[in-house]
């Protein structure tokens, strides 16, 4: 009997979607293809997934900026015996060190029994995410008695998310009189909130014909900073006695402010079976979080030295000195090999930098259970399907004998992972790993899928996050 022409167009256009809902048995490796990571677990190993996300949660809490962020990761390094690296006589086997780049980027250091020259594992994230900054002239007097703060935009984000949401402010200000203040105002009972204002649906038929992306402009999207006028003065001038008053600062010291506007959210689960975790900020400190802990986890003296390197500035290219572009790794990995080797020759440390595995983790879009048509469905990223092994292609990924030596970690392990390539013409993005590339390091871009990603509420799976922990630590204790 024939089929009918509409019919066989259904099937067609229905084929994607059937993709995505494959499930298949896990081979003999242990890999898991097309199937989700929680049909693979026990239940002892469902309880451990639900209870390494509440920690997690915990840190997402305290790192509302990458400065804050590296602070809570380094008191918990401290509390699981890591301490400053401050003399060569600490590097020996076994030493846990915490190496600091000005307090807004940070590493972590097993020493190894081997010679850092013959090799170390690196698992290198970003603690930095899309918000807004105040600008350095930051108050300004708007039409209706309302003073605004003024904003620049930090890394890709959608404009309009932004508006009707309430803010925090963080950061910090150094003043000229050589004083250091912490700035957080947003998340605790009573705080007050900041929010950018969107036009009425009674009085918008103007803004009607604006695109998708200019919903808002960047020079619109200024918060309510403040409401009440003064008796001779406007409400923007009481603003600014407010903030000097709160914070004994002078006009001048906002210049020198790094002030950050982000959603006064806190972390929830998602979902009646609590099976996701919803944040702002997962992007990527997921991958700094997981890269951490599993470093922190390493018991007793693993043969190759186990650095995890959390940078700052990624979501805008890695410039400035805590960046990825920056030297500091140079320095470090410099400081290390002379400390076994003194003095430091130029070919031992390109050696160490040659003999170095690399994981470059960020997290990557899943497909969208809305807009599913937007990932291409054999190479695309499923929530809770587990790690993702990302390929770019266009010389972005690594040689392929060490991909397959990283799978091989993966299949010896039986974590279950996937692949993500984005759709041509339609998706793309970029890691810290072509930075590291660069120095002769063997690199792979891995990661876990969101769902809302870059969006002020971004929401991961908890098997994911499980799945990616276990995979770093395997990575570590690699041989």
């Amino acid at each position: 009997m024939p089929v009918h022409k509409s019919l066989l167009c259904a099937l067609i256009l229905c084929l994607p979607l059937a993709l995505f809902a494959q499930e298949s048995a896990p081979d003999e490796a242990g890999r898991v293809a097309a199937k989700s990571a929680w049909l693979t677990l026990t239940p002892e190993q469902k309880t451990e997934v639900m209870h390494f996300a509440d920690p997690y949660k915990d840190y997402l809490r305290q790192a509302k900026s990458a400065a804050l962020s590296a602070a809570a990761l380094s008191a918990l390094a401290q509390q699981r015996g890591f301490t400053p690296f401050t003399s060569p006589s600490q590097v020996k086997p076994g030493a846990r060190l915490i190496v600091n780049n000005r307090d807004r980027a940070i590493a972590f250091v097993v020493v190894g029994s081997d010679s850092i020259e013959t090799g170390s594992r690196v698992i290198a994230a970003h603690e930095d995410s899309p918000h807004i900054n105040l600008k350095a002239r930051p108050v300004i007097q708007a039409p209706g008695s309302i003073a605004l703060f003024k904003t620049t935009l930090y890394g890709g984000l959608k404009k309009y998310q932004w508006s009707n949401l309430p803010l925090a402010l963080v950061g910090r200000i150094d003043t000229v009189d050589g004083r250091h203040v912490q700035v957080n105002i947003g998340f605790n009972p009573g705080d007050p909130v900041f929010v950018i204002a969107d036009n009425a649906p009674h009085s918008d038929s103007t803004l009607h014909t604006r695109t998708y992306t200019q919903v808002l402009a960047g020079e619109e999207m200024n918060p309510v900073a403040g409401s009440i006028p003064g008796e001779h003065t406007t409400v923007a001038e009481q603003v600014m006695e407010i903030l000097r008053e709160r914070f004994k600062i002078h006009d001048e010291d906002l210049v020198s402010a790094e002030l950050e506007l982000v959603p006064a959210t806190q972390p929830a689960d998602v979902g009646i079976d609590l099976g996701l975790t919803g944040s702002w900020g997962q992007d990527d400190k997921l991958s700094s979080y997981t890269a951490s802990r599993a470093i922190f986890d390493i018991k007793g003296t693993p043969r190759k030295t186990a650095l995890a390197y959390i940078t700052n500035f990624e979501e805008i290219g890695s410039p400035n000195n805590t960046g990825a572009g920056s030297q500091f790794l140079d320095t470090l990995l410099t400081e290390l090999v002379d400390a076994q080797k003194s003095p430091a020759s130029p070919l031992s440390v390109r050696n160490a930098f040659r003999n170095a595995a690399v994981l470059s983790a960020d997290c990557n879009d899943g497909v969208n259970p809305i807009f599913p048509q937007n990932s291409e469905p054999s190479n695309a990223a499923i929530v809770g399907y587990g790690v993702t092994i990302k390929r770019y292609g266009a010389g972005f990924d690594p040689n392929s004998e060490f991909t397959a030596r990283i799978l091989r970690v993966l299949d010896q392990n039986h974590i279950p992972w996937q692949t993500q390539t984005p759709k041509v013409e339609v998706g793309g993005g970029g890691t810290i790993g072509g930075f590291l590339s660069m120095r002769n390091m063997e690199v792979l871009d891995v990661g876990i899928p969101l769902l809302s990603m870059h969006a002020p509420y971004e929401m991961s799976s908890k098997v994911d996050l499980w799945c990616f922990y276990r995979f770093m630590s395997a990575f570590y204790a690699m041989e």
